[in-house]
């Protein structure tokens, strides 16, 4: 593709720290961008100068999706790319669905969509990526209003549950919310990502909605060649806890965890595990995963989301917490990327960021051919 004579452009609302647009890749061009939080903005405009915000002229605009207006975005993008948060509608939140305070600027997204619609100006095609509990809150209600809404401007729309682990060693799994005007021939079929959430979802749309549905036909990546251990630090590049917060993390876990524990000792070879802090029964426990994968990363607001890792070496026993360039690495982001000096601060923009291997692939497979259809049409004309 002539990427001068023919670029694709999209608008990334709820951008973070640009991953979305670092998957899309070299055949997109960013033409507005959006994000409330004031270190997520600042880690954009560092990883994109010249096209951030701190000359005061880039296309990227920190501050609420509420204030924006259909003119503050320039032109007709080919995509709109919303990854709104997740807060209320995940599985570890209140799950108060796309009413709640934080997912209702998915709202905010898409009065900008009806307004830029009756300008004649909305994108082809427009992605929304969401945990997958977005398919089931309030028992599929929002899922439908969701259809409903892009059904109500003249979108088709297909849904797709992509876990991040067949790109990177980190479970992750999120949906992918597809809708476009453009023709589909050739793009639909089966796919591995058309999960129970996905079919399920789609089951319970209403007859309307059910005709406007299309099946995209994403196919499967290669098997993954890299596991956890590949992605850490040096052992000796890292501050590890001491004896006594190691032999605490024990202590607490189930019998079962200790277990797969005490085996990987006797056997006295390496072995990288993956540890959570979750209330079972009330109580507190430590799981431990050596399936070659981390957990979900999550924003580092207490609790159970800051990830430990669990290192087994000669018959000795080391945990330390994962570091924010680990972190960047299992969101498929190059060494290069710049984060914040903070860790607290890094593993924010991570926690709460998209895998950007899982958008290029859907960037790759399905919305960059999609796009092409029509930049081709125009170029017949």
């Amino acid at each position: 593709m002539n990427r001068n004579a023919s670029p694709l452009s999209f608008f990334e609302f709820f951008a973070g720290g640009g991953m979305a647009r670092l998957g899309l890749g070299q055949a997109w061009d960013c033409a507005f961008a959006n994000d409330f939080d004031a270190v997520k903005a600042a880690t954009y405009a560092d990883n994109f100068p010249g096209l951030g915000m701190k000359d005061g002229k880039g296309h990227f605009h920190q501050g609420d999706v509420w204030d924006l207006t259909a003119d503050d975005l320039p032109g007709r993008a080919d995509l709109a790319w919303a990854s709104s948060p997740c807060q209320d509608l995940s599985l570890a939140g209140a799950r108060k669905g796309l009413a709640g305070e934080r997912s209702s600027a998915f709202f905010g997204f898409w009065k900008l969509v009806e307004a830029l619609d009756d300008q004649g100006r909305a994108p082809d095609t427009v992605v929304v990526e969401n945990v997958v509990g977005l398919l089931t809150s309030h028992r599929g209600d929002d899922f439908t209003a969701l259809c409903g809404l892009l059904a109500a401007r003249g979108y088709r729309f297909g849904a797709l549950e992509i876990d991040a682990s067949h790109f990177v060693p980190q479970s992750r799994p999120r949906v992918f919310v597809v809708a476009t005007r453009l023709p589909v021939d050739g793009l639909e079929g089966q796919s591995p990502f058309h999960g129970r959430a996905v079919r399920e979802a789609a089951a319970r749309l209403p007859a309307d909605l059910k005709e406007r549905w299309i099946w995209w036909g994403l196919d499967a990546p290669p098997a993954r060649n890299a596991d956890l251990a590949a992605v850490l630090e040096p052992d000796d590049q890292v501050e590890w806890r001491g004896e006594e917060a190691t032999a605490a993390l024990l202590d607490l876990m189930a019998p079962s965890h200790r277990a797969s524990v005490d085996a990987r000792i006797r056997s006295g070879e390496r072995a990288v595990g993956a540890v959570f802090r979750r209330m079972r029964g009330g109580d507190q426990r430590a799981e431990v995963r050596f399936d070659g994968l981390a957990g979900c990363l999550r924003t580092p607001r207490g609790g159970s989301s800051r990830q430990t890792l669990l290192v087994i070496d000669k018959g000795q026993v080391r945990s330390r917490l994962v570091t924010p360039r680990e972190g960047a690495r299992l969101m498929g982001l190059p060494d290069g990327y710049r984060l914040p000096r903070s860790a607290t601060a890094g593993l924010h923009v991570i926690g709460d960021g998209v895998a950007a291997p899982v958008v290029r692939w859907l960037s790759e497979r399905l919305l960059t051919p999609l796009a092409l259809r029509k930049s081709a049409q125009l170029a017949a004309e």
